[in-house]
């Protein structure tokens, strides 16, 4: 019941497609709708596939800084399948709101912020864990430091110097390292100093009359006190009264010089009511985040004036009443919701009861499969698990894109899910594409940007197969595996190419340093290639046939352009002699007589020639 639970606050999973990795959101309020449903506006974070390559470039100089000043070689002691795991925790956070249906909702996860006190490897080893150290917003397409992080480590503590010993002296100068602005000990009464703090308040308020920025922010007597009365004015008093030796007369003289009382304004009185509905603005949209809200509200404000502004306008009043209502509308607003496990089937799951085509390239394990607690176990078949290379599981789903028909074990299907990738790296072909990620073909050849497993340089009715150099060399790394001979004479054998990449992925380390000798070619020096041109000269090409000036080329159809399409036609299917094409025997072929007596009479329409002449020298030009 507790599990299925969702709270303002959970890190939770949400679904948006059957076959892509989940959602991780954060859960900002629970909103119901008019028609009676549940909507969760939720915080969203992005994970590694979901950023563009040269930020991921930039989050791995981030990371490699920060190990560098944590001064711990763990992430680079850790093993290759580890590192490669670890990249899948790590998410993005995001200042984008969105709302989504809570029907959608998978399950809660756990989203903390990374710092140097906890150990990389302990995500691993938590189901459902992830981190984050960086800001990502959607619309810049950038990366920025979160603000927000726990200074903890040895970079934050302070310089503690050794205890002195008994007896032994302090050698620092003490005026140096700190400086006194009061004395409690002085020769002034409490009632004294309470007196002079008065005479400051009046003559604060009495400034304030003769300031005319001052009588418009501040109309009323009433208003000008208040503000005299804040902790600035005080302050002041008393800073004053501490130069002045703690003399009253010096001091009060110091309050009002000759060229009139001192004001003294701090940035509640200093901020336009405009600037003050800014900062509550952006208060609301960013948090804390006092860079940020400097950055896109009040570039014009320091970082300090800001921050010093909030504190100040938490004890006024108006602070008190946008709470009250803030509380009141969450008291208005779902604090939980109640969400049913899903037990809908998914639409890539795969049917056991289908037998595949057993050809070279699909791997088939008949063997038995033990399925899940109480089930039958259920025939392997097909190809192995893209993710862990296994050929037996109780259930399979088809991951990747359609053409190449990729298929993912139930493990490895909810790791996907999960956390947006594979469990094992592979060094055959990198990071391995998830669906709608896929740039290459199965053979490396670019594919077309509608995802079509048509290739970009061919026609629709071209089709080749070309083996890259790592396929070539994994023939070579693991023939006994293979055997290519036996194979050769057994072609509808299946052959667990999943297994053979494994395989010369771990044999790829123990290859030799030194490259193998090439097969030396025996070349025949140039002088001998110039002799044996000089006594076999090319034979001269014929001049081309001469047409005679009678003749009109463009009234001559040629034969291949305009074939008669009957029994006895010269057409792609129909078949001459070599006499009948180039009319050795002296007469014309019956089966080119109708053409030929076409062309005839064109001839001498145009020309007006004696028709045997004209088909002699028509022949001729064949």
């Amino acid at each position: 019941m507790a599990a299925n639970m969702y709270r303002v606050g959970d890190y939770v999973y949400f679904e948006n497609s059957s076959s892509n990795p989940l959602l991780i959101r954060r859960i900002e309020e629970l909103n119901k709708t008019a028609n009676g449903n549940v909507e969760a506006k939720v915080v969203c974070f992005y994970r590694r596939r979901d950023i563009s390559s040269s930020l991921i470039a930039l989050a791995d100089k981030h990371a490699r800084e920060l190990e560098e000043e944590m001064e711990n070689p763990e992430m680079a002691n850790l093993p290759e399948k580890q590192k490669h795991q670890l990249r899948h925790r790590e998410l993005f956070l995001s200042r984008q709101l969105e709302s989504l249906p809570a029907t959608h909702i998978r399950g809660k996860c756990c989203v903390t912020l990374l710092n140097e006190t906890e150990a990389l490897k302990s995500y691993l080893d938590r189901e459902d864990a992830f981190f984050y150290s960086l800001v990502y917003d959607p619309q810049q397409k950038t990366l920025l430091a979160d603000k927000g992080e726990i200074r903890v480590g040895n970079k934050y503590q302070a310089d503690i110097t050794d205890l002195l010993n008994e007896g032994e002296d302090d050698d620092r100068d003490l005026e140096k390292l700190e400086e006194k602005v009061w004395d409690p000990n002085s020769s002034l009464t409490e009632k004294q100093i309470d007196q002079f703090l008065v005479v400051a308040r009046s003559v604060g308020t009495f400034a304030r009359a003769l300031d005319c920025s001052s009588s418009v922010r501040q109309p009323s007597l009433h208003m000008s006190a208040a503000a005299a009365s804040r902790d600035i004015t005080l302050f002041h008093a008393m800073d004053t009264l501490h130069a002045a030796g703690y003399d009253m007369t010096r001091a009060i003289a110091a309050l009002v010089p000759q060229g009139g009382p001192v004001l003294c304004r701090d940035e509640m009185e200093e901020w336009s009511a405009s600037e003050a509905n800014l900062f509550e603005e952006a208060l609301e949209k960013y948090g804390k985040d006092f860079t940020d809200i400097q950055q896109d509200f009040l570039p014009w404000k320091s970082l300090t004036s800001i921050i010093e502004y909030y504190y100040m306008w938490k004890t006024t009043d108006r602070y008190v009443q946008q709470k009250r209502l803030k509380a009141a509308e969450a008291e208005s607003k779902l604090k939980q919701v109640y969400i049913p496990n899903y037990n809908k089937p998914n639409p890539n799951q795969l049917s056991n009861n289908v037998k595949p085509a057993l050809v070279n390239g699909a791997a088939g394990a008949a063997a038995a499969v033990p399925g899940p607690p109480g089930s039958a176990p259920t025939p392997g078949l097909g190809r192995a698990c893209e993710g862990c290379y296994t050929s037996s599981s109780y259930q399979w789903y088809s991951w990747g894109p359609p053409n190449m028909q990729c298929r993912l074990c139930a493990s490895c299907w909810t790791y996907w899910k999960k956390y947006g990738g594979l469990k094992m790296p592979t060094r055959l072909d990198g990071e391995r594409p998830g669906p709608n990620r896929n740039n290459l073909s199965p053979h490396g050849l670019p594919l077309r940007h509608s995802g079509s497993p048509k290739f970009a340089v061919k026609t629709r009715q071209a089709f080749y197969l070309q083996t890259t150099g790592l396929t070539r060399m994994a023939r070579r790394l693991c023939q006994d595996i293979i055997r290519p001979r036996y194979l050769a004479r057994h072609p509808y054998l299946p052959v667990n190419t999943a297994a053979i990449k494994a395989e010369c992925a771990l044999r790829l380390p123990d290859r030799p340093k030194k490259p193998l000798p090439l097969k030396p070619v025996e070349r025949k020096p140039l002088e001998s290639v110039v002799r044996y041109l000089e006594a076999h000269p090319r034979p001269a090409k014929p001049d081309p046939p001469t047409r005679g000036g009678s003749i009109s080329t463009g009234s001559l159809t040629p034969i291949k352009s305009s074939p008669i399409l009957n029994n006895g036609s010269p057409t792609i299917l129909g078949k001459r002699t070599y006499e009948q094409h180039n009319g050795l025997d002296g007469s014309k072929s019956k089966v080119l007589a109708p053409q030929w007596d076409i062309m005839a009479k064109r001839v001498q329409s145009d020309a007006g020639r004696p028709s045997a002449s004209l088909q002699d020298e028509v022949h001729e030009l064949d």
